[in-house]
């Protein structure tokens, strides 16, 4: 799989640009705050429908622009596939294949399959649980894109139930503790709820439904991910610790990854927290609730581990994703965003050696004495004027 072309309107900071890419090493090169990474998170966005940047689509937008569209061209197995999106803020996003209309833009997820690094990434070491609970969860729907519906119905049920639990929360706290109840059964009432109780009952089987779904597939990843997360770091890193991964959840530990079996769990765990649920207002069990452990030996990375192990840490991850998604057929495109400048010598070439081999392999560097001469390529210089692709 590569790209063969990219172009945007109104995206980022480009009114317009149209790239043509070959297979092989493809470097960005230019000053910071010039747009670099706006090329490579396009493509990031075509791949998942999400930027790794931002959490919202309002940024991407160029100012004073009502809507951007990017365009990608996919080329795998000798087939191409034109990917068009039309970014609305505030408003439903639209997708084209091959210039037709299709009804949803997540059904375009799958097509373009990118393994992204770059420096925010380090959340994913350092940062709150919901980093590396996105990291597994965008690496389910690269693997298999139909996870962007269950992540989407989980969302969903989490919201209304969400709701629910607040409008009952709220309401008791403003009677007082001797009207709780009343108060609770009221607030569903306006919620358009029957009784409060077996209408949360039906949220909880929701919940319980899609909450397994997601929950088993992030098992089996994890488990499928540890050897390659392993052999990744200590390629990297080969005199730290070992690196090592845990899905630590609001489920006891050592769980299968039964679907009927965990929903029944999660059901049981509803129950179990009903009312201090009802106290707070918020769903306390829940992959929405879940870590994935990251430890260097019997230590774990997030506090203890050095500046450079955390890099190693965090490309480890990004690599076993690689590995992963080229296991299950076909390369997909490696993105490496201003990674090589945080790197000492030694990491450099050592990850310039692995990935080499990628049949396409995008960089972003400020200078170009930061792309390794091992990813010697195509490159464009990116300054205030535009994108120049510079003649070899």
């Amino acid at each position: 799989m590569h790209v063969a072309h990219l172009s945007l309107t109104d995206f980022r900071s480009y009114a317009t640009v149209d790239l043509g890419m070959e297979p092989g090493v493809t470097a960005f090169v230019g000053p910071n705050g010039m747009g670099k990474t706006n090329l490579v998170e396009a493509l990031g966005y075509v791949a998942t429908q999400a930027s790794h940047r931002v959490a919202n689509d309002g940024p991407l937008v160029r100012q004073g622009a009502a809507r951007a569209i990017v365009r990608s061209s996919v080329v795998r197995d000798e087939r191409r596939a034109l990917i068009e999106l039309e970014i609305n803020p505030g408003r439903a996003n639209r997708a084209r294949l091959n210039r037709a209309p299709v009804s949803r833009p997540r059904d375009v997820v799958g097509l373009l399959r990118t393994v992204l690094f770059a420096p925010e990434d380090l959340a994913m070491v350092k940062g709150d649980p919901s980093e590396r609970r996105r990291f597994l969860d965008d690496l389910l729907v690269a693997r298999t894109p139909r996870f962007a519906g269950v992540r989407a119905d989980y969302d969903r049920v989490l919201k209304q139930r969400g709701a629910l639990l607040r409008t009952a929360a709220q309401a008791r706290r403003g009677r007082g503790r001797s009207t709780r109840r009343a108060e609770s059964d009221a607030a569903f009432a306006e919620a358009g709820a029957g009784d409060p109780l077996s209408t949360l009952e039906v949220w909880d089987a929701h919940l319980a439904t899609h909450g397994a779904e997601l929950l088993a597939a992030r098992l089996e990843l994890v488990e499928t991910l540890r050897p390659l997360v392993a052999a990744s770091y200590a390629s990297l890193a080969p005199d730290s610790a070992p690196a090592g991964l845990e899905y630590r959840g609001t489920l006891p530990a050592g769980i299968g990854s039964d679907r009927a079996e965990l929903a029944e769990r999660l059901r049981a765990g509803l129950l179990e927290v009903r009312a201090s649920e009802l106290e707070r207002g918020v769903t306390l069990v829940g992959p929405h609730r879940d870590d994935l452990f990251l430890g260097l030996g019997e230590l774990p990375a997030r506090g203890y581990a050095s500046h450079g192990e955390s890099w190693s840490f965090a490309l480890a991850l990004r690599l076993a994703a690689y590995d992963l998604l080229r296991a299950d057929g076909g390369d997909p495109v490696l993105i490496l965003d201003d990674v090589f400048a945080e790197l000492d010598n030694r990491r450099r070439r050592r990850l310039a050696e692995m990935v080499a081999p990628a049949e396409q392999v995008l960089i972003t560097a400020a200078v170009p004495d930061d792309v390794p001469a091992e990813l010697a390529g195509g490159r464009f210089d990116v300054t205030e004027g535009g994108v120049v692709a510079r003649v070899r």
